[in-house]
This record gives C-alpha cells, structure tokens and sequence, in this order.
C-alpha cells in the first residue's frame, strides 16, 4: 500500500489545461522534490495534495483515502513566509497557533514550543515579532510552527526561494537533520535543480503545460550531505546535467523514467 497516491491527476482551468494524467506513489518517510519547467503547475499539483484545491480528474489519495480536504496529518509551508507568519503574535506565539487551534492543553503547547523553537535555533527569541526577525529566521518560525504539530508529511512549495543564497543553505541542512530525526515525508516544489538535487531521494520532473511526468530520478547520494562535497561528487553533477537537459528541452511530455 503506498503512504501517497496521485492517479490520474488532472486540472483544468476552463479550457487550459494545466496537469494531465499525473499518477505517481510515494512510500513514507522519503524526500521527493518536484521540478519542472516554470508555470508548468507545480504548486497546483501540491496544492491538490494537500487538499486545497480539487483535482479536476482522477484523485490524491493519503493511506488509500482521497484526499478531499486539508488532512491532519499534513502541513503546508510556503514560499512567503512574511505572510504566512502572524504579524501581531511573537515566535512563540506563531508557533503555537496550530496546538491552539487544535485544542491542546496550555502546558503542552508550552513545552513543545520550547523545544520546537530551540530546534530551530530560535531559542532567546521567543518573544520577537516577524518584523523584528530576518527572513531566514522567519522561515524558520514556519518550519518550527509546522513541525510542532508533529505532521506525517510535510507539503513545502518554494520553501526556501525568498531568502538569500547563504541562509537558503542553512535552511536545507536544517531541513535534512529534522527530516533524518523525525522520519516525515517531505514533498519539495522548488525551481532550482541543485537545491533539488542537494536535498531529496527522488525527483520527479515534469513537462511544460499540459504537465506530466517527464521523469523520476533516484539520486542515490546518500545522506548525511555537505554543501561543498556533495555538490562536488560525480554523480551530483551527472544528475544536473540530465535535470538541466530534461527541464529546457522542448516537446511532449514522456512516460515517467526511473533512474
């Protein structure tokens, strides 16, 4: 039984179509990102996963179940963090809110935003306001607001694509070392193919509109990964070149390629 399904998936906007039967199955626990040519509907095929917007065909289905709604079990962070984040409320008071929303007695929601935002390397600023933080630590705000609630999966569309090169890396490594700790699955939208390549076990390469997938690519890296090493290897650069290759050429889309 997959974790996660898409079948079929297909999205029409009037009479553009933007996916077209996209079926793709994803066992728990694994880092996936999705690249793809710009506008090709990337964020649209997440949003469809994580129940915010319908599939016009086909289904997205968690532990067999189809997806008609936002599921508890996963979180959603986005690419503008200095909207997401509530301006009026602290750090802990952000990364509290979805333990509040959920019921949860006082006493926990304290303890798990201590140790959430000290996960973070937030800890001592606790009491800070969004405009008082960089925006590399108001990203982190979000990470820590979603990993509190302790999420199967976690949905991030251009997570890390407002923030400058060097935060962005902090940014990945942090991603990693949680997502090896806790075991969630991550699935990553992103436009840049070394940030794809960098962090997951997987890619899936879509095609320009009516998007499909092109191909899935097994990194085989392994982990832990450095910044300068990692980026260095071999295989590393052979997956860049096919990536580049697959993502710019023109023409229809081909059936899914596994690595």
């Amino acid at each position: 039984m997959s974790f996660i399904s898409l079948r079929n998936v297909t999205k029409t906007f009037g009479d553009f179509t933007a996916l077209r039967n996209i079926s793709l199955d994803v066992a728990a626990g694994t880092f996936i990102s999705i690249v793809g040519p710009s506008g090709c509907g990337k964020s649209t095929l997440l949003q469809i996963l994580g129940g915010l917007v319908p599939a016009s065909g086909g289904a997205a289905l968690l532990k067999e179940k189809a997806i008609a709604a936002p599921p508890p079990e996963m979180v959603y962070v986005f690419q503008q963090y200095n909207r997401s984040l509530y301006p009026w409320r602290t750090v802990r008071n952000n990364v509290a809110f979805g333990l509040e929303a959920m019921g949860v007695d006082g006493a926990t929601i304290a303890k798990k935003c201590a140790e959430y935002i000290e996960l973070v390397g937030l800890k001592g600023f606790e009491h800070h306001y969004p405009h008082q933080l960089s925006g590399g630590m108001q990203q982190r705000v979000a990470v820590a607001r979603a990993l509190v609630r302790n999420p199967e999966v976690l949905l991030m569309d251009e997570a890390f694509g407002s923030v400058d090169a060097q935060t962005r890396a902090g940014l990945q490594d942090l991603l990693l070392r949680l997502w090896r700790e806790y075991g969630f699955t991550v699935m990553f939208v992103t436009h840049d193919i070394d940030e794809a390549i960098y962090l997951s076990e997987k890619i899936v390469v879509l095609s320009g509109s009516p998007a499909g997938i092109r191909a899935s690519i097994d990194t085989d890296l392994g982990y832990p990964r450095d910044q300068v090493k990692t980026r260095e290897s071999e295989r590393y650069l052979a997956h860049r070149r096919r990536l580049y290759s697959l993502v710019f050429s023109e023409g229809a889309a081909a059936p899914e390629i596994a690595a």
